[in-house]
Protein backbone atom coordinates (compact mmCIF):
# COMPACT_ATOMS: atom_id res chain seq x y z
CA UNK A 1 0.00 0.00 0.00
CA UNK A 2 1.44 3.69 -1.13
CA UNK A 3 1.60 6.15 1.69
CA UNK A 4 -1.35 7.96 0.10
CA UNK A 5 -3.76 5.30 0.30
CA UNK A 6 -2.40 4.82 3.95
CA UNK A 7 -3.34 7.85 4.97
CA UNK A 8 -6.65 7.68 3.12
CA UNK A 9 -7.21 4.19 4.88
CA UNK A 10 -6.42 5.89 8.11
CA UNK A 11 -8.44 8.62 7.68
CA UNK A 12 -11.51 6.58 7.06
CA UNK A 13 -11.04 3.94 9.85
CA UNK A 14 -10.88 7.42 12.13
CA UNK A 15 -14.73 8.27 10.68
CA UNK A 16 -15.86 4.89 11.76
CA UNK A 17 -14.03 5.01 15.06
CA UNK A 18 -16.11 8.30 15.86
CA UNK A 19 -19.23 6.50 14.69
CA UNK A 20 -18.89 3.91 16.44
CA UNK A 21 -18.26 5.63 19.51
CA UNK A 22 -21.29 7.76 18.99
CA UNK A 23 -23.24 4.52 19.02
CA UNK A 24 -24.57 4.68 15.97
CA UNK A 25 -26.10 1.57 14.58
CA UNK A 26 -27.38 2.04 10.66
CA UNK A 27 -29.32 -0.71 10.03
CA UNK A 28 -29.56 -1.95 5.89
CA UNK A 29 -32.29 -0.91 3.77
CA UNK A 30 -35.20 -3.34 3.18
CA UNK A 31 -33.86 -3.96 -0.72
CA UNK A 32 -30.44 -5.05 1.00
CA UNK A 33 -31.94 -6.75 2.95
CA UNK A 34 -33.62 -8.55 0.40
CA UNK A 35 -30.51 -8.98 -1.26
CA UNK A 36 -28.87 -10.67 1.90
CA UNK A 37 -31.64 -13.15 2.04
CA UNK A 38 -31.47 -13.98 -1.76
CA UNK A 39 -27.46 -14.50 -0.72
CA UNK A 40 -27.97 -16.73 1.90
CA UNK A 41 -30.35 -18.92 0.07
CA UNK A 42 -27.83 -19.01 -3.06
CA UNK A 43 -24.94 -20.26 -0.50
CA UNK A 44 -27.47 -22.57 0.70
CA UNK A 45 -28.41 -23.99 -2.41
CA UNK A 46 -24.70 -24.81 -3.40
CA UNK A 47 -23.54 -26.00 -0.28
CA UNK A 48 -21.20 -23.04 0.26
CA UNK A 49 -21.33 -23.29 4.73
CA UNK A 50 -18.30 -20.13 5.56
CA UNK A 51 -17.87 -16.47 4.53
CA UNK A 52 -15.75 -13.78 4.77
CA UNK A 53 -17.39 -10.17 5.65
CA UNK A 54 -14.81 -7.41 4.08
CA UNK A 55 -16.17 -4.07 5.90
CA UNK A 56 -18.02 -6.25 8.48
CA UNK A 57 -19.07 -2.87 10.45
CA UNK A 58 -20.80 -3.08 13.88
CA UNK A 59 -21.89 -7.23 12.77
CA UNK A 60 -25.06 -6.21 11.73
CA UNK A 61 -25.24 -8.54 8.39
CA UNK A 62 -21.91 -10.98 10.36
CA UNK A 63 -25.55 -11.76 12.87
CA UNK A 64 -27.70 -12.99 10.00
CA UNK A 65 -25.09 -15.23 8.24
CA UNK A 66 -24.30 -17.02 12.25
CA UNK A 67 -28.37 -17.13 12.35
CA UNK A 68 -28.66 -18.53 9.25
CA UNK A 69 -25.84 -21.62 10.33
CA UNK A 70 -22.78 -20.57 8.55
CA UNK A 71 -19.29 -19.78 9.56
CA UNK A 72 -18.68 -16.26 9.27
CA UNK A 73 -15.46 -14.31 9.73
CA UNK A 74 -15.35 -10.85 8.86
CA UNK A 75 -12.59 -8.19 8.63
CA UNK A 76 -12.94 -4.18 9.00
CA UNK A 77 -10.94 -1.41 9.40
CA UNK A 78 -11.86 0.81 12.17
CA UNK A 79 -11.07 -0.81 15.33
CA UNK A 80 -14.05 0.47 17.20
CA UNK A 81 -16.51 -1.17 15.08
CA UNK A 82 -14.50 -4.39 15.25
CA UNK A 83 -14.87 -4.23 19.05
CA UNK A 84 -18.66 -3.35 18.76
CA UNK A 85 -19.05 -6.54 16.26
CA UNK A 86 -16.65 -8.62 18.49
CA UNK A 87 -19.14 -7.67 21.59
CA UNK A 88 -22.07 -9.54 19.32
CA UNK A 89 -20.30 -12.61 19.13
CA UNK A 90 -18.58 -12.25 16.00
CA UNK A 91 -15.22 -12.93 14.49
CA UNK A 92 -14.33 -10.22 13.30
CA UNK A 93 -10.31 -8.04 12.98
CA UNK A 94 -8.58 -5.19 12.27
CA UNK A 95 -7.69 -5.81 8.42
CA UNK A 96 -7.60 -4.07 4.90
CA UNK A 97 -9.20 -5.44 1.89
CA UNK A 98 -5.61 -4.62 0.41
CA UNK A 99 -3.95 -6.82 2.56
CA UNK A 100 -6.15 -9.91 4.16
CA UNK A 101 -4.35 -12.05 6.50
CA UNK A 102 -5.85 -15.30 4.56
CA UNK A 103 -4.19 -18.08 2.74
CA UNK A 104 -5.18 -18.45 -0.84
CA UNK A 105 -8.58 -20.03 -1.26
CA UNK A 106 -9.65 -19.70 1.74
CA UNK A 107 -13.64 -18.81 1.69
CA UNK A 108 -16.26 -20.26 -0.58
CA UNK A 109 -18.57 -17.05 -0.65
CA UNK A 110 -17.84 -13.58 0.35
CA UNK A 111 -19.85 -10.39 0.86
CA UNK A 112 -18.83 -6.66 1.09
CA UNK A 113 -21.53 -3.64 1.25
CA UNK A 114 -20.28 -0.28 1.34
CA UNK A 115 -16.86 -0.88 1.52
CA UNK A 116 -15.41 -1.13 -2.06
CA UNK A 117 -16.77 2.32 -2.74
CA UNK A 118 -14.43 4.05 -0.89
CA UNK A 119 -11.06 2.07 -3.01
CA UNK A 120 -9.90 5.19 -5.45
CA UNK A 121 -9.39 4.29 -9.08
CA UNK A 122 -5.93 3.71 -9.09
CA UNK A 123 -6.56 0.66 -6.24
CA UNK A 124 -9.13 -1.02 -7.19
CA UNK A 125 -7.89 -3.38 -9.53
CA UNK A 126 -5.47 -4.67 -7.23
CA UNK A 127 -7.88 -4.93 -4.13
CA UNK A 128 -10.20 -7.09 -6.55
CA UNK A 129 -7.24 -9.15 -6.96
CA UNK A 130 -6.81 -9.37 -3.25
CA UNK A 131 -10.17 -10.66 -2.78
CA UNK A 132 -10.26 -13.15 -5.71
CA UNK A 133 -6.82 -14.41 -4.26
CA UNK A 134 -8.68 -15.32 -0.90
CA UNK A 135 -11.58 -16.64 -1.96
CA UNK A 136 -12.66 -20.46 -3.62
CA UNK A 137 -12.29 -21.23 -6.69
CA UNK A 138 -16.26 -20.69 -8.23
CA UNK A 139 -16.97 -18.67 -4.85
CA UNK A 140 -19.54 -16.00 -5.36
CA UNK A 141 -18.58 -12.65 -4.07
CA UNK A 142 -21.69 -9.73 -3.28
CA UNK A 143 -20.55 -6.23 -3.55
CA UNK A 144 -22.83 -3.30 -2.83
CA UNK A 145 -22.24 0.40 -4.30
CA UNK A 146 -23.13 3.74 -4.46
CA UNK A 147 -23.35 4.95 -8.21
CA UNK A 148 -22.11 7.73 -9.80
CA UNK A 149 -20.59 9.44 -12.64
CA UNK A 150 -17.38 8.20 -12.09
CA UNK A 151 -16.05 10.75 -9.67
CA UNK A 152 -13.59 10.48 -6.74
CA UNK A 153 -14.94 13.38 -4.42
CA UNK A 154 -15.34 13.70 -0.18
CA UNK A 155 -18.58 13.33 1.37
CA UNK A 156 -19.31 17.26 1.84
CA UNK A 157 -22.19 15.85 5.00
CA UNK A 158 -18.94 14.53 7.15
CA UNK A 159 -18.14 17.41 9.49
CA UNK A 160 -14.95 15.65 10.67
CA UNK A 161 -12.27 13.28 8.54
CA UNK A 162 -15.00 13.34 5.36
CA UNK A 163 -14.82 10.59 3.85
CA UNK A 164 -13.51 8.93 0.07
CA UNK A 165 -15.77 8.37 -1.88
CA UNK A 166 -15.09 6.68 -5.50
CA UNK A 167 -18.57 6.45 -7.42
CA UNK A 168 -18.80 4.36 -10.26
CA UNK A 169 -21.30 4.26 -13.25
CA UNK A 170 -22.83 0.96 -13.62
CA UNK A 171 -20.75 0.25 -16.87
CA UNK A 172 -17.86 0.79 -15.57
CA UNK A 173 -18.92 -1.38 -12.35
CA UNK A 174 -19.15 -4.16 -14.90
CA UNK A 175 -15.93 -3.29 -16.29
CA UNK A 176 -13.75 -2.91 -13.70
CA UNK A 177 -15.83 -5.99 -11.69
CA UNK A 178 -15.82 -8.09 -14.79
CA UNK A 179 -11.73 -8.13 -15.22
CA UNK A 180 -11.51 -10.18 -12.07
CA UNK A 181 -14.39 -13.14 -12.95
CA UNK A 182 -17.96 -13.30 -14.09
CA UNK A 183 -20.45 -10.54 -13.32
CA UNK A 184 -23.72 -12.89 -13.24
CA UNK A 185 -26.01 -10.57 -11.14
CA UNK A 186 -26.39 -7.21 -11.55
CA UNK A 187 -29.26 -4.99 -10.04
CA UNK A 188 -29.70 -1.37 -9.34
CA UNK A 189 -32.47 0.69 -6.73
CA UNK A 190 -32.82 4.54 -5.72
CA UNK A 191 -32.00 4.22 -1.84
CA UNK A 192 -32.90 7.66 -0.52
CA UNK A 193 -33.50 7.23 2.58
CA UNK A 194 -30.79 5.59 5.93
CA UNK A 195 -27.60 7.30 6.87
CA UNK A 196 -26.76 8.87 3.81
CA UNK A 197 -29.47 11.15 3.23
CA UNK A 198 -30.56 13.61 4.51
CA UNK A 199 -30.71 17.81 4.28
CA UNK A 200 -28.76 18.74 0.90
CA UNK A 201 -27.79 15.27 0.59
CA UNK A 202 -27.02 16.11 -3.06
CA UNK A 203 -23.63 13.94 -3.06
CA UNK A 204 -26.25 10.80 -2.67
CA UNK A 205 -28.98 11.46 -5.76
CA UNK A 206 -27.62 8.23 -7.63
CA UNK A 207 -28.67 4.87 -6.88
CA UNK A 208 -27.57 1.60 -5.33
CA UNK A 209 -25.72 -1.25 -7.53
CA UNK A 210 -25.76 -4.79 -6.03
CA UNK A 211 -23.60 -7.43 -7.98
CA UNK A 212 -22.39 -10.82 -7.60
CA UNK A 213 -19.11 -11.51 -9.02
CA UNK A 214 -18.43 -15.14 -9.85
CA UNK A 215 -14.54 -15.99 -9.14
CA UNK A 216 -13.00 -18.34 -12.12
CA UNK A 217 -13.56 -21.94 -11.08
CA UNK A 218 -10.64 -23.98 -10.87
CA UNK A 219 -8.05 -24.80 -13.93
Amino acid sequence: MDAESDHGERRLADFYNGRAASGADHPPSHHRVEQRERFIALLKYEGRHAILEIGAGTGLDGLQFVQAGIHYTGVDIAEGQVRWARSRGLDVSVASARRLPFPDGSFPAMWSMSTLLHVPARDIDAVLAELTRVAAPGAPIAVGLWSGDDEEVLNPEDDVEPRFFSRRSDATVREVFGRHGTVEEFVTWPEGTGPESGPGAGLWTQHYQFLILRTPGPK
